[in-house]
């Protein structure tokens, strides 16, 4: 029970636009309070159903549930919130794996895609020529074309760059590879964008 109150259930917003994940425990509050009502697919339409509905309908044999003294409850996999409208005011996490997200792990100067433990930051601007560590001054590069470009700029060094860099929107994602087969349902409320979100209070 206690992991399958762990995992995770997809959030919408009440113009149905993925906002958030929570944790199952988090959505069974949701509901409770009758703040979110499950989404469902069935034959490729989408229904929603309050808490009192939810938990009068049984469950398949390969559904996971959660049980009390007095209930058993299918796990809801996406919840819709009542009222709240708005996209969340987010901004990307500045770190090294999601520049790496934002340049889809293609080198910026030589245009190829590497394995991430090939690739590196660089610096577009150099550092010690007052370049910040910023969204805007520093891209994905491979290990022989850092070396290559050095302390320089990339028209000093002659290697133009792929795209200039950019401080990428948020958006809400799930890995690419859905590791479970519920999660399929998800990708219709999805953004193409690969942006983290981790789990979280909605």
């Amino acid at each position: 029970m206690e992991s399958a109150l762990n995992q995770p259930v997809l959030v919408l917003n009440r113009l149905w636009q993925a906002v958030h994940i929570c944790s199952v425990r988090r959505a069974i509050t949701l509901l409770c309070m009758e703040h979110a009502l499950v989404v469902a697919e069935q034959a490729g339409n989408f229904s929603t159903y309050t808490f009192d509905e939810w938990s009068l309908i049984p469950g398949g044999a390969d559904e996971e549930v959660v049980r009390s003294v007095h209930l058993r409850l299918r796990v809801p996999r996406i919840v819709l919130l009542t009222l709240y409208d708005r996209m969340p005011r987010k901004e990307v996490k500045f770190s090294r794996n999601n520049v790496f997200e934002r340049d889809e792990h293609t080198c910026q100067y030589c245009r190829r895609r590497f394995d991430r433990k090939e690739l590196n930051i660089d610096h577009v601007v150099p550092r010690h020529r007052g370049g910040a560590t910023t969204w805007e001054n520093v891209v994905c590069s491979c290990l022989p074309c850092n070396r290559s470009k050095g302390n320089r700029t990339p028209e000093e060094a002659r290697m133009p760059l792929l795209r200039h860099p950019r401080r990428p929107r948020w958006r809400p994602f799930v890995e690419v590879q859905f590791r479970h087969s519920y999660e399929n349902a998800w990708r219709h409320f999805l953004d193409s964008s690969r942006w983290r979100v981790e789990m979280g209070e909605v």
